[in-house]
């Protein structure tokens, strides 16, 4: 059975949800950010990176949400996560890692100074600009990148729960959601999603 490690309030949301929409068989692990789990020895032989989400699987350990997230659809190809045109899913990869490249940085900015510099102030100047940075990546997201109703158009795919996690961290950015109309409407429905609201029942216990 595949084995998920997450943790709340991070970006492995989307790897859950997306096990849920592929009706894989699957164990979550909590891991308590707070009080270390991530860097404890028995963590790290599953993950160096001391990081989530990491996944099990029989051929070996997965990381990297966007890795995790094509696995998963290639894995499950009933669940038609993905696009099987090579271009589509090369789009579709490409919208993944711009969420994990640049967005997810744009937002640590904030919860997570202290990668960047051991300078009180420059932590505090680059926490200060989170508010902008987040609201320009959703501005290109809204403008450019998500087709509608879902991020690759007509069809659901595994970079929908990406997006529903990432923009889950908006408010506590500092940026009103409801300034980019298809990122909300996005993501009320995905609210409504079964595999959402069973993923979800668990994150917020």
């Amino acid at each position: 059975m595949l084995k998920l490690f997450w943790a709340s309030g991070t970006c492995a949301l989307a790897s859950h949800i997306a096990l849920e929409d592929a009706g894989a068989r699957y164990e979550a692990v909590k891991l308590n950010f707070v009080e270390g789990d991530q860097r404890k020895p028995d963590y790290l032989k599953v993950n160096p990176k001391g990081r989530v989400p990491a996944l099990i699987t029989e051929r070996g350990i997965l990381s990297e949400t966007p890795a995790i997230l094509a696995w998963i659809a290639q894995t499950y190809p009933q669940a038609k996560l993905a696009p099987t045109d090579p271009f589509d899913f090369a789009v579709a990869q490409a919208f993944n890692n711009y969420l994990c490249a640049t967005v997810h940085p744009a937002h640590a900015h904030r919860p997570r100074a202290a990668r960047w510099s051991d300078d009180a102030a420059a932590q505090e100047t680059m926490k200060a600009k989170v508010p902008q940075n987040m609201s320009d990546c959703f501005t290109l997201i809204e403008n450019d990148l998500l087709k509608g109703p879902w991020v690759m158009g007509a069809a659901y795919s595994i970079c929908d729960p990406y997006l529903y996690t990432i923009s889950g961290w908006l408010t506590a950015d500092g940026v009103d959601i409801a300034k980019f109309p298809m990122v909300h409407d996005h993501y009320k429905r995905m609210g409504e999603r079964p595999a959402v609201k069973t993923v979800m029942a668990v994150h917020q216990r």
